[in-house]
């Protein structure tokens, strides 16, 4: 985990994630995933140029089944967006920082 970035887990995800006042980007990933861990420096890039527009969680889905699961996540990496406690984006796979800039300012 970066400075920007913070995780998420089962037991946390209604507070940290669903009960946010801000806009709230998950990234579901794993340790053993190459293309996870190359999205992980963009996802702190822009964590840093978005701070207090919208809060960036990973969730390791190896640690925390439940959540992927609900939401089918089923490859990785996947981000969806959440606003006001609903999933209104998903991003799947390791995009560039530009595209990720732009889905989130699209649908934050």
């Amino acid at each position: 985990m970066g400075t920007k970035t913070s995780p998420v887990t089962d037991s946390t995800f209604q507070t940290e994630v669903l009960n946010s006042s801000t806009p709230v980007l998950v990234d579901f990933w794993a340790e053993w995933c190459a293309p996870c861990r190359a999205l992980g420096p963009k996802l702190e890039e822009v964590a840093g140029e978005l701070e207090g527009k919208v809060k960036i969680v990973k969730m390791n889905v190896d640690e925390n089944p439940a959540t992927p699961g609900q939401f089918g996540i089923r490859g990785i990496p996947a981000m969806l967006l959440f606003k006001d406690g609903k999933q209104v984006g998903e991003l799947v796979g390791n995009h560039p920082k530009e595209r990720i800039t732009e889905f989130l300012t699209t649908h934050s």
